[in-house]
């Protein structure tokens, strides 16, 4: 039976940071490096996968996103796109998926039962990985120094698991629980405190994956103004960033 790390390889190849490519090979290296992801402990349903994207592929990407043609104009910053997805949106979605699962099949298996009884986490759940198409719903947005996003919960016209990819410049973004009892809250759940920031460095080619509670009872937001774009002590120099978000709209019967 192959290992975590060889089932990783097979679907993503080695990472494209091996120091023993000539420069020429790493030019044309566009293989991603193995995924890592990262449970945000605090925000159940809230996962990060840091360097999902090689700087090769991140480069692809963000000229593929700029050849559609969407932001030729300075005043157009946002794109969405429903049903058909371009090809590099579906490739996308595919590799979210490959990773998802790889971690989940060889590290954590999906509902695998504890010791104790209880169940180990999972990035997303099975009935959300396996859906036909995983998403189907995409919009981009190219933000520069000093903008952001305020704190949101996305629609409930989308359905749970949501994923954001986020390219070029790197950001702090902030999750604050959704007050009880606010418009949002689409079931209940017991008092948390309301106060609280999570804070999620985002850095060039890293994916944070929502669902459960962090797709419906968290909101998230960026504030790029100057100031606020904090880690660690140290202020992050702001420059053009684009995100992709994938989402799936809900079903009307």
């Amino acid at each position: 039976m192959e290992n975590h790390e060889e089932l990783l390889r097979e679907v993503f190849g080695e990472s494209s940071d091996s120091e023993d490519l000539d420069p020429q090979t790493k030019h044309h290296q566009t293989r991603d490096p193995i995924p890592s992801w990262e449970q945000i402990k605090e925000i159940n349903g809230l996962w990060l996968c840091r360097g999902f994207l090689s700087p090769q592929h991140q480069s692809s990407l963000v000229s593929a996103v700029l050849n559609e043609g969407w932001f030729k104009e300075d005043s157009h910053n946002q794109a969405m796109r429903f049903g058909d997805l371009p090809a590099w949106a579906i490739e996308l979605s595919s590799s979210i998926r490959d990773a998802v699962f790889l971690e989940d099949h060889v590290s954590e298996p999906i509902n695998s039962v504890t010791s104790n009884g209880g169940t180990k986490p999972c990035i997303l759940p099975s009935n959300l990985l396996w859906r036909e198409p995983l998403f189907d719903q995409l919009i981009v947005n190219v933000y520069h120094p000093g903008e952001g996003i305020c704190a949101h919960v996305d629609l409930m016209r989308f359905e749970d698991g949501i994923g954001i990819l986020s390219l070029e410049s790197s950001c702090v973004m902030h999750f604050t629980r959704v007050e009880e009892g606010g418009s949002d809250i689409v079931e209940h759940h017991e008092n948390h405190p309301l106060t609280t920031k999570v804070p999620v460095l985002l850095t060039p080619g890293s994916l944070v994956i929502m669902s459960r509670e962090a797709r419906y009872l968290w909101k998230h937001e960026i504030n790029r103004k100057p100031g606020f774009q904090m880690w660690e002590g140290q202020e992050l120099m702001q420059e053009r960033r684009i995100s992709i978000t994938l989402r799936k709209l809900c079903q009307v019967y």
